[in-house]
């Protein structure tokens, strides 16, 4: 990769929120952290990410709200969302709003990794 791919975490969980970090920093990737839905539409509008990690379940704007208001604005950046639930619905509502791909906690990192990778590679 030519320039360094910016990728936006957003979970309110500290814990995985720093795991991927670390993870997709070793990889190369230029790393931000979001706990928070009005966080993660700021990092939006200032960095434009190439790619957003999304947990599904956020107090105050849920998962699907910040999708959906990062694809009014930025309809280019690729939106991958997680989620601890095996709740189809919300899965398939979040497809339907423009995610490329979802992923249940707790994840395989090997997994998140190479469906980043390809996602970016598009």
């Amino acid at each position: 990769m030519s320039a360094e791919k910016k990728i936006l975490i957003v979970d309110d969980q500290y814990g995985i929120r720093v795991l991927l970090s670390e993870i997709l920093k070793k990889d190369g990737y230029h790393v931000f952290q979001a706990p928070n839905g009005v966080q993660a539409l700021k990092y939006v509008n200032d960095e434009n990410p190439d790619l957003v990690l999304l947990d599904m379940k956020i107090p105050g704007m849920d998962g699907i709200e910040i999708l959906k208001r990062i694809k009014e604005t930025h309809a280019h950046i690729e939106v991958i969302m997680m989620t601890a639930y095996g709740e189809l619905n919300l899965i398939n509502q979040a497809l339907d709003a423009g995610a490329v791909a979802h992923f249940s906690k707790p994840f395989d990192i090997d997994d998140v990794r190479n469906v980043i990778k390809n996602t970016l590679l598009k």
